[in-house]
């Protein structure tokens, strides 16, 4: 199998993960093509990839990778080398009001990825997935590629069943998948209602930052370019059939990145307010790396305070883009973008 990638099908390409993806792969690889499919749901933004749209090499099509007569039309026509599907329902607290639309994306559009992906015989499938997947650690230990999947709430549940969706084409019909599992990201282009953004919008706007229950809850920060540069090192480089776990060394509890975000912001710890814990709250992420790095020669390359205070300063220097987000007005930049060229609506 060749790990030159050619062409390159990218699922949920306007979301956060996807764009910084995309972009990744058009700055490094000269000769690579990118066909990005999105259904522009609420975390879909097409400004996340304003400054590509006049790229050759880059091509926008609107559609969910839940129906299957548009992905089966897109993939017979496109002759890709490689899928990656980042395209995905994922904030916990929707899948806590609503698990409907994470089973209909998560898992029946990974269904319909895959069938459609091994009909026309694509050379490698990418199943991008979560830590939260493993469930929960206590204090100490980390999760390793060997840990048992023992998801806790509907959004982990819907990416495990999907990983072992995945996991089932490589040992019945021989497909070649490879599936990545990452702890929590940050970076520029975040959707404001997970953690980094939301705090940092908050703040700045004077307004309580919300920590669930004492903040004593930990996570494992990862940049979003690390995380990038991974999903790239497993397509070019990874084993069919494997799983690779990405994590940033950057354990933190989110009383202290709370208490951090404001420190580096100027604003009083009294904004922090303690809110009733989220049902079924993970405890701990942690993520074991070595794999990855000995196989993939992958390490994070972002350290957290480095990261962190980059990431603060992109929003301080992009406030617009914030606040379409926050007003829904970035669909309006579709329309005017695709709209007429593409006969869709946003």
């Amino acid at each position: 199998m060749s790990n030159v990638m050619k062409k390159i099908l990218v699922t949920g390409g306007c979301g956060f993960i996807g764009s910084n993806f995309i972009r990744l792969q058009l700055d490094a690889y000269p000769d690579v093509e990118i066909v990005n499919v999105d259904a522009l749901t609420y975390a879909g933004n097409p400004e996340n990839l304003a400054d590509i749209d006049s790229d050759s090499r880059y091509r926008f099509e609107k559609g969910d990778i839940a129906d299957p007569d548009f992905i089966e039309d897109l993939l017979a026509t496109s002759n890709v080398d490689a899928v990656v599907n980042f395209a995905a329902e994922s904030h916990v607290d929707r899948s806590i009001l609503d698990s409907g639309p994470f089973v209909q994306t998560n898992i029946v559009g990974t269904q319909v990825m895959l069938d459609a992906a091994r009909k026309v015989g694509v050379e490698r499938y990418l199943q991008v997935s979560t830590d939260e997947v493993y469930g929960t650690l206590g204090k100490e230990g980390f999760f390793t590629e060997e840990t048992p999947l023992a998801p806790n709430s509907p959004y982990s549940a819907s990416k495990a069943a999907a990983d072992m969706l995945v996991r089932s084409y490589f040992h019945t019909h021989k497909f070649p998948v490879i599936i990545t599992r990452c702890s929590n990201n940050y970076g520029p282009y975040q959707f404001p209602e997970k953690l980094i953004p939301l705090f940092i919008s908050n703040a700045l706007n004077d307004q309580s930052l919300p920590v669930y229950g004492k903040g004593d809850n930990v996570r494992d920060w990862i940049h979003v370019m690390d995380h990038a540069r991974g999903v790239d090192a497993a397509l070019r480089k990874g084993v069919p059939g494997e799983v690779y776990n990405f994590g940033g060394h950057g354990e933190l509890q989110n009383l202290e990145l709370t208490k951090k975000l404001l420190d580096a912001l100027d604003k009083p710890h009294s904004l922090i307010k303690y809110v009733e814990d989220r049902a079924g709250h993970d405890f701990r992420y942690a993520i074991d790396t070595a794999k990855a790095e000995r196989e993939l020669g992958w390490a994070p390359q972002v350290d957290f305070e480095t990261g962190l205070r980059d990431t603060i300063d992109w929003y301080l220097g992009n406030p617009v883009w914030v606040e379409r987000v926050k007003s829904g007005a970035y669909r309006d930049y579709y329309e005017t973008q695709y709209g007429n060229r593409l006969g869709a609506e946003a």
